[in-house]
């Protein structure tokens, strides 16, 4: 048994020299941290894009939705690609195509160009998020290490969408809205050399089977035309013929890809078996919801800030700071309490304590203060999602096969971006309907509130969702704790 245990050691000893655990860790944080950003750094810089290139008020909402599309749309082929032809080539991929469409962003010369180059980051994202993600759960399967691997996951995660309105409003208004897409580049090159020199190429994936094309085409023109008929919503309304047949048309993709999937021969986009697995399907409903609040948040807030308040872009995003920094906060607490507590304990406290900031954003009123209406919402909400983002994405990976790894990740980074659209422009159109035609700081007030109410209520059926469907399983076991142990010896 020893002299096994020694083989054991020396295979543990061989596979961390070639994976490089703490290089792939940076990489992947980088790499999240980057694709979070640029979630929310275009934002405040949106009026001086709409100068600066010529936008009208209906087209420059692309600049926003362009990359929302192609990201969400394309996640489930990403996370399959990265399983098929390998998650490192995958990855670095990704954030090639995500550096060169940054760079060329930031030389547009009129709004076709930065709206295409905007589609091809969506593109590069939906490639190396997914596969970055399924690294980390590979890298880090079990134990402490994993904990604190998803903790500093969460926190780049969430911290990146907060800082992007910081960076976007001090690069907007003392260098030049161009830098919002300029950013990307050194972060993309980086994360390119930490991949590049520390991530194991991993073992040659299989590909036993022929891939599913017509399933990847089926659910990928679904999910796309899904976003592409709710972020059209603000122009045509919910009961609009053209929104009613994009939905419909949506709908039946994504039925015939279920289909498909049931009844192919070929390898499935993804076995639809992953969802009976409560783990995975109770976080990725969890996902879902907490998407659709988490980019409200940022949107309503930055346009109560500027609209209602009379705040500067600079100092907008300034104030965003706080936000940033519960998250941080409640990453780290994640990682305390993830040694004594289930992860769906965490995700049931973290839920309610970011619903109880939301029902706080939702008493926001003309003449109110950075404060009181700003401030301490957003430390409750940000400590909430940081405590429940760690423990969500552990959660969806629990019990998935290796050579599914990739799939389920790209399902639950898809999960995400498909809430943020849904959400956003759900709770959108309530807020125009209740600031109804004549639009002044008290009427805009009173829609971003009801916004954010509703966005509370998200966070509450959120909650519900993770105390009935997960299980009160998860801290670290004994097990666990004596392989965290045994690893933490060899690195010795």
């Amino acid at each position: 048994m020893s002299g096994m245990h020694t083989i054991r050691v020396k295979d543990e000893l061989v596979i961390e020299s070639a994976a490089r655990p703490g290089i792939t860790l940076a990489a992947v944080a980088v790499v999240q941290f980057m694709v979070s950003l640029d979630l929310s750094v275009v934002n405040v810089g949106l009026p001086q894009i709409a100068a600066g290139l010529g936008f009208s008020a209906v087209s420059l909402t692309w600049v926003i939705h362009a990359y929302a599309l192609t990201f969400g749309g394309l996640l489930l082929l990403g996370g399959k690609a990265a399983d098929r032809y390998g998650r490192k080539r995958v990855l670095l991929f990704g954030l090639g195509l995500f550096g060169l469409a940054s760079l060329v962003g930031g030389f547009a010369q009129e709004p076709g160009h930065l709206v295409a180059a905007r589609a091809a980051q969506g593109i590069g994202a939906a490639a190396l998020a997914p596969a970055a993600l399924a690294l980390l759960t590979a890298t880090f399967p079990t134990g402490r290490a994993r904990i604190r691997a998803f903790g500093i996951w969460s926190a780049m995660n969430a911290a990146g969408a907060a800082l992007g309105v910081l960076i976007g409003g001090l690069l907007t208004e003392y260098a030049s809205w161009r830098w919002v897409m300029f950013v990307n580049v050194p972060m993309a090159a980086g994360a390119l050399a930490l991949a590049w020199r520390g991530v194991a190429a991993g073992p040659p994936p299989a590909r036993g089977g022929r891939p599913d094309v017509l399933g990847a085409v089926l659910a990928t023109a679904g999910m796309t035309l899904l976003v592409f008929g709710v972020v059209r919503s603000e122009q045509y309304s919910w009961t609009s013929p053209v929104t009613v047949t994009t939905l419909a048309v949506a709908a039946a993709l994504l039925i015939a890809f279920i289909h498909v999937e049931r009844t192919t021969a070929r390898e499935p986009l993804i076995r639809l078996g992953l969802f009976a697995n409560r783990s995975v399907a109770g976080a990725n409903a969890y996902n879902l919801l907490a998407g659709a609040a988490l980019s409200s948040a940022f949107y309503f807030m930055s346009l109560y800030l500027q609209r209602v308040l009379g705040t500067g872009p600079a100092l907008t995003g300034l104030m965003f700071l706080p936000f940033a920094l519960g998250v941080v906060a409640g990453s780290v607490l994640a990682v305390k309490l993830g040694y004594r507590l289930a992860p769906r304990t965490l995700l049931v406290s973290g839920g309610l304590l970011s619903a109880t900031g939301f029902a706080w954003f939702g008493l926001i009123s003309p003449g109110g203060t950075f404060a009181t209406d700003v401030l301490g919402p957003a430390i409750i909400a940000s400590v909430g999602f940081g405590l429940s983002l760690g423990p969500l994405v552990s959660i969806a990976t629990t019990g998935v096969a290796p050579h599914e790894a990739g799939a389920a990740s790209g399902l639950l980074n898809s999960s995400r971006q498909i809430g943020a659209s849904l959400g956003l422009a759900a709770l959108g159109t309530a807020a125009h309907h209740r600031t109804g035609q004549v639009v002044t700081p008290e009427t805009l007030n009173d829609g971003y509130a009801l916004a954010l109410t509703l966005g509370a209520a998200l966070l509450v059926a959120a909650v519900l969702i993770a105390y009935s469907i997960l299980r009160r399983t998860g801290q670290l076991s004994r097990v666990d704790q004596t392989e965290d142990r045994d690893s933490l010896a060899v690195r010795d």
